[in-house]
């Protein structure tokens, strides 16, 4: 590895930022071995602050309705094969049920944006499984939302809000988007977000159509200036009902490398090592936790909807009992030396 390449990383470590051309030199010269070292940082301190915990959250996909027709994704409007579903509020408080008994103290509550969800119906269930459940948060992933509805989800009760911003470049946006959705709106959300209160988290597809290093290294100085508390990041991986079906996904190397890239840019973050890793490599999401992730989130959707909720193709775990998706998980994580833990898995603020 050469010299200047490991002087970024150990510069990355200690400031906790790069400049534009660093950054872009950094990933512009990327091997094997810049790998190796910037894994090995990562996970150093990744283990300084977490330890060996890996936090698990239930992941409930509630509804795959879908108001929005962005391009790469497999539940976009258009898209009229696929199977339309949505959840009762007694059905995801099933899922949360299972999931409390198998240790879950996180639910996450991921949807298309669906107008049939009002802001009082979801307001309703936040309060109902703060209520039932007072040790455990809520996060909710259900897209861009005005500043009041965010602020009625976190009066009751709502904890973490994730939006991915998939991109900070805005003609990278445009290129993934239609164009009645725009990047400012999606910023201005996440900055609305972390004004209220909530635990934040962006995000980014790796590998996605049009994507470049100058576009990734814009996405990364928007995490450096948004500073949130999570960061979910994945490979690109193409859906046979969109536009983009024929286009390639993106590599796992390039996602190691930007998960320890974050972790080290990021020490306390909350970074998921996501199904979609798991989806292109058999062993990526033990990967992506070596890397310097520290989150996996199995999935308590019920078995009959999970096949429906496909944002991309041939997604795992699609027909595992959420008992089977809980002890697979802790297995791979025991199998390199990690272990799931019974928590909530807050935030660590270590300044």
């Amino acid at each position: 590895m050469k010299n200047k390449l490991a002087r970024l990383i150990d510069k990355l470590e200690i400031n906790r930022s790069l400049s534009k051309a660093e950054l872009l030199e950094l990933l512009s010269n990327r091997n094997d071995d810049v790998l190796a070292y910037l894994q090995e940082r990562a996970e150093k301190v990744r283990q300084s602050i977490y330890g060996t915990d890996v936090y698990t959250r239930g992941l409930i996909e509630f509804t795959n309705h879908c108001k929005n027709d962005c391009f790469y994704c497999g539940i976009r409007r258009s898209n009229k094969n696929a199977e339309r579903y949505r959840l009762s509020k007694e059905h995801i408080l099933d899922c949360c049920k299972t999931g409390y008994g198998l240790g879950f103290r996180t639910f996450v509550l991921q949807g298309g944006e669906d107008p049939y969800y009002t802001d009082e119906l979801i307001c309703d269930i936040i309060k109902t499984i703060k209520t039932v459940y007072p040790d455990c948060a809520v996060t909710l992933s259900i897209g861009e939302k005005s500043r009041e509805s965010y602020q009625a989800f976190y009066d009751a009760g709502a904890d973490r809000y994730l939006l991915r911003h998939e991109t900070a470049s805005d003609e990278h946006y445009n290129k993934l988007h239609p164009s009645n959705m725009s990047l400012q709106t999606r910023k201005q959300c996440l900055f609305a977000l972390k004004e209220i209160g909530y635990q934040v988290g962006c995000g980014f597809m790796v590998g996605s159509p049009y994507q470049t290093d100058e576009s990734i290294v814009a996405d990364l100085l928007f995490i450096q200036e948004l500073n949130p508390h999570m960061v979910g990041i994945g490979p690109f991986i193409p859906h046979k009902d969109t536009p983009f079906a024929h286009e390639r996904a993106g590599s796992l190397e390039l996602t190691l490398y930007l998960l320890s890239i974050i972790r080290l840019m990021l020490p306390e973050v909350l970074l998921p090592s996501t199904t979609a890793l798991g989806t292109i490599s058999p062993k990526g999401r033990e990967r992506g936790i070596l890397a310097g992730a520290n989150v996996v989130m199995p999935n308590l959707s019920p078995i009959n909807v999970r096949e429906k909720y496909t944002l991309y193709d041939n997604k795992i775990c699609t027909g595992d009992e959420a008992a089977e998706c809980r002890m697979c998980m802790q297995n791979r994580m025991e199998g390199i030396g990690y272990s799931l833990t019974v928590s909530r898995g807050d935030y660590k603020n270590i300044n």
